[in-house]
């Protein structure tokens, strides 16, 4: 087995190798106006680091959110291109629940990312491994009196104390959780699903209402 996991749904740019025992080579940028840039440079870097071809890949762990749209597609179509250039299936993974596998957190928590416009994509999970509610956006003041007294993990958290007084690392998910998690749950025998993007709200560009479409007479 070589997975190659990688995650664009936040400011993180994250990509790493796991064969199946171990992650053997990993990379992470914080640049949210970079993901297109950065990324396939990432994965030729680390490929290169670990000394694997990328026709060695076996499958492709990618974190689908939630997460803007801009950002998230960028990962979404570079694991689809990959998947149809090796003829290797793609595995989809929830941005949130890389970020609560690197907590390592026993207890219930809460992990939160920035969601922009003063809100956080967030979910609720009873351990490091388990979530138990949906992912959802909401302002962290709507949903204080539902994560009062839990811990937070997330950048998310960092940005909203008053909501999140109790945060833990990490702050940035990682590709390595992802594909620790992947690998992890492939080993039990569990099916992984399809990547399906976590976009929880419409893109941030919209076509103006009183837009004219101009055509030659």
């Amino acid at each position: 087995m070589l997975l190659l996991a990688l995650d664009t749904a936040t400011p993180a740019v994250t990509v790493a190798l796991h064969d199946g025992t171990d992650v053997i080579a990993s990379s992470g940028q914080v640049d949210a106006r970079r993901h297109g840039e950065l990324l396939l440079p990432a994965v030729d870097r680390l490929l290169a680091e670990a000394g694997r071809a990328l026709d060695a890949v076996t499958a492709i762990v990618v974190g689908v959110g939630p997460g803007p749209y801009t950002g998230l597609r960028v990962g979404l179509m570079t694991a689809d291109t990959f998947g149809l250039a090796l003829g290797v299936p793609v595995h989809g993974l929830c941005t949130l629940d890389g970020l609560a596998y690197a907590s390592d957190l026993e207890g219930p928590f809460v992990v939160a990312t920035d969601a922009r416009r003063k809100e956080v994509y967030w979910a609720r999970y009873d351990d490091s491994r388990t979530r138990v509610t949906e992912p959802a956006v909401d302002r962290p003041a709507d949903i204080a009196d539902r994560v009062a007294g839990l811990p937070a993990v997330g950048a998310g958290a960092l940005l909203y104390p008053d909501t999140f007084p109790d945060v833990h690392a990490p702050e940035h998910v990682s590709a390595a959780a992802l594909a620790s998690l992947a690998a992890e749950r492939l080993a039990a025998g569990r099916e992984l699903p399809a990547p399906r993007p976590l976009y929880l709200r419409r893109p941030d560009a919209q076509v103006p209402k009183n837009y004219k479409v101009v055509t030659p007479k």
